[in-house]
């Protein structure tokens, strides 16, 4: 958490000077910034979000809150003369945890899946890193002399699952699964993000499920989809 803080920390504080173009005059000699005819906008980002599972089987929940972090890169090539239309293509990573009441245990052959009280364990939660490219087309209306513009990127995303683990602790129980082979690993869908200058709103839509053709042991399907509301930041 010390390391999530630092990070948010040196993000604000690099959005700051490299928006900033303020003159400085020494001895009556006046320095400005040189204007940028040619500039490119928001090439990195990082993202906090509120996940929500959709199309969940009957009787199941979600407990406490479930959360996201993304950062990475994005190419941005404006495709007109004022710069203010570009396509982008980028690179990034995720973090998304979500604290349920779907417990997943390993037996011989196999996993089963199995929704319980909420007050019989004490922690419970599924957790996954992705591999992120994004290509986002986009508009904003900046100019080369500022950097705080209104913007609305569209975009896609393909995800690869790099790490994905639950982890079910009770008092007399503790079950973790790490790479559990019913992850799909490919996910995608679209996003929208839209704001001014450093508040974005984000959203996230996964098209397919984060599990494969898999069931509870009452026969219920689970055909999770995940969507990502929250916060994009852009710097540079």
């Amino acid at each position: 958490m010390r390391l999530l803080f630092k990070i948010i920390f040196l993000f604000f504080a690099l959005n700051t000077f490299a928006q900033e173009t303020i003159p400085t005059t020494v001895k009556d000699t006046v320095f400005f910034t040189k204007i940028d005819s040619l500039y490119r906008e928001d090439q990195f980002y990082f993202g906090l979000t509120y996940n929500q599972l959709m199309n969940s089987p009957n009787g199941f929940s979600q407990d406490g809150i479930s959360t996201g972090v993304s950062l990475g890169f994005l190419r941005d090539m404006p495709i007109n003369k004022k710069r203010t239309v570009a396509i982008a293509v980028g690179l990034g990573l995720s973090y998304n945890k979500y604290h349920t009441d779907l417990v997943v245990s390993e037996v011989p052959g196999g996993r089963v899946y199995g929704i319980v009280d909420e007050n019989s364990f004490s922690r419970n939660k599924m957790e996954q890193v992705f591999v992120d490219v994004p290509i986002e087309f986009r508009w904003r209306n900046s100019t080369p002399e500022s950097h705080k513009f209104w913007r609305v990127y569209a975009g896609f995303k393909v995800r690869y699952l790099a790490l994905g683990k639950t982890k079910y602790v009770a008092s007399d129980d503790t079950q973790t699964i790490i790479n559990n082979p019913d992850f799909n690993k490919l996910q995608y869908g679209p996003f929208l993000s839209f704001g001014y200058n450093t508040w974005n709103f984000h959203a996230y839509y996964g098209l397919n499920s984060l599990y494969k053709s898999v069931q509870t042991v009452d026969g219920e399907s689970i055909g999770f989809t995940t969507l990502n509301i929250g916060l994009m930041f852009y710097i540079l």
